[in-house]
């Protein structure tokens, strides 16, 4: 039987062999390896985010600068547009002169659902009877896609329409349930870079953390998944569903694309 393994391994790799020399000869060439760094983790994820931002770098900015990074945790937000449906997804991108630095950060939102909600009851209002088991990780504010569980985010350079990239985005999230379900997919222009999985929840407090960094490629745009269904005005808990909301975005500071 081992002499049996032996020739079946040694012809596996004979052919192995001849395939690669083969596609050699044909001028064909190996697809490149994409240089990334991931950074997750639940339970007590403060560890993971300071070592995200700092591969991120700093200083943390609040101008247009070459270096540094950007974060978004919402509790700027005012009440007037706080526990509607009707956040703009625009907010943090205002092109408005006279708008306040701290609306020009760089990202655009968009969601196939019905909009964007920006909650300081921990979206208790949207989820009645299954409200506890979201949590914010900054108080008192959260954030969530309505009618949908997937959004769009574009880069561009803060406070104008120029189109960005930056080079890691990450994100927390509250209560995943399931491993392998909520994610954040990230794209140099139309081409994937990777679809990385936010990690399931390990302590009572239902914090989970997942930061990319892709040092030589240029991210132009992630899409995120969270939960299994969308959270939209009075919904219905079924007891299947993983629902799933946001707190606080990190991101390298958005630079023109090249």
């Amino acid at each position: 039987m081992k002499t049996n393994l032996v020739k079946i391994t040694a012809l596996f790799a004979c052919i192995a062999l001849m395939s690669a020399c083969d596609s050699e000869k044909d001028g064909d060439t190996p697809t490149p390896t994409i240089n990334v760094t991931e950074i997750k983790g639940s339970g007590d994820i403060n560890a993971k985010i300071d070592a995200f931002r700092t591969l991120l770098g700093n200083p943390l900015n609040t101008t247009v600068n070459a270096t540094g990074r950007r974060e978004i945790n919402w509790d700027a937000v005012p009440d007037n547009q706080t526990n509607t449906d009707t956040f703009p997804g625009d907010f943090f991108n205002s092109t408005d002169p006279a708008v306040a630095v701290g609306r020009k950060r760089g990202v655009v939102f968009t969601t196939p659902g019905k909009g964007f909600r920006v909650s300081n009851k921990d979206f208790s209002d949207a989820v009645p009877g299954n409200s506890e088991q979201f949590k914010s990780f900054s108080p008192a504010r959260t954030f969530a896609a309505i009618g949908s569980n997937k959004m769009d985010i574009v880069f561009k350079i803060p406070g104008t329409s120029n189109a960005a990239f930056v080079r890691g985005f990450g994100a927390v999230f509250s209560d995943v349930d399931r491993a392998n379900v909520s994610s954040i997919e990230f794209f140099e222009g139309d081409k994937s870079l990777g679809k990385f999985n936010v990690p399931a929840k390990s302590d009572a407090n239902g914090f989970s953390f997942l930061g990319v960094v892709f040092p030589d490629n240029q991210v132009t745009r992630v899409i995120i998944t969270t939960g299994s269904a969308g959270i939209s005005a009075q919904y219905t808990y079924n007891g299947s569903d993983d629902l799933v909301i946001m707190d606080d975005f990190f991101y390298s500071e958005p630079a023109a694309q090249q």
